[in-house]
């Protein structure tokens, strides 16, 4: 057990001085501006309480892993699916290379998945998705590409959306009607 002085000593040494990198990282991987302090100040917390065993050697790999943690714990808890966040949770800290194995497998794993949910889409949907997502064009660029309006991309890209998400979390990432009911004919 490390006597408190020496905790605060390096809290005020090594910790603080991260907080304009750990805001700038927060900031750019959660989505809910109100929430970064909070979260900044769930890290400095959770890296107070660990450091009571002993302090780590390498702080910034320390905090900056504290950090990509507690994102990922609050987007699995918010069962929130962030093509954009998981692709930046693997841009915490470079330098900090633990497990790039096991990563490097598990993001091969998740990119197959997030394949053969785009290939499940329905051909006009996926094409959508394909344009909008992967090759990163504009609404108006993507409708034009495909000679539909803008309305009939923005319906294509939620439904695919939706669905990929779906699919992700484990669903069966089938598009849905807008109405399950059977239609009747209208009598003449």
């Amino acid at each position: 057990m490390i006597d408190a002085d020496a905790i605060d000593d390096w809290f005020c040494r090594e910790v603080l001085p991260l907080e304009p990198a750990l805001t700038h990282y927060i900031r750019r991987n959660w989505r809910v501006a109100e929430d970064v302090f909070d979260l900044l100040h769930d890290v400095y917390a959770l890296a107070l309480g660990s450091a009571q065993g002993s302090l780590p050697d390498y702080t910034r790999g320390y905090v900056f892993t504290i950090a990509r943690n507690l994102l990922a714990q609050r987007s699995r808890r918010a069962r929130i699916v962030s093509l954009e966040l998981v692709a930046d949770l693997e841009n915490v800290a470079p330098d900090v290379d633990i497990f790039s194995i096991d990563r490097g497998m598990i993001a091969r794993d998740d990119l197959r998945r997030v394949q053969a949910g785009i290939d499940n889409l329905p051909p006009r949907c996926r094409e959508v998705v394909r344009l909008r997502k992967v090759e990163g064009l504009t609404t108006r660029e993507a409708a034009d590409r495909l000679g539909v309006g803008i309305d009939a991309i923005e319906q294509q890209l939620t439904k695919g959306m939706r669905a990929l998400a779906d699919f992700m979390l484990g669903g069966s990432g089938r598009i849905g009607r807008a109405s399950d009911a059977p239609r009747q004919r209208r009598s003449k």
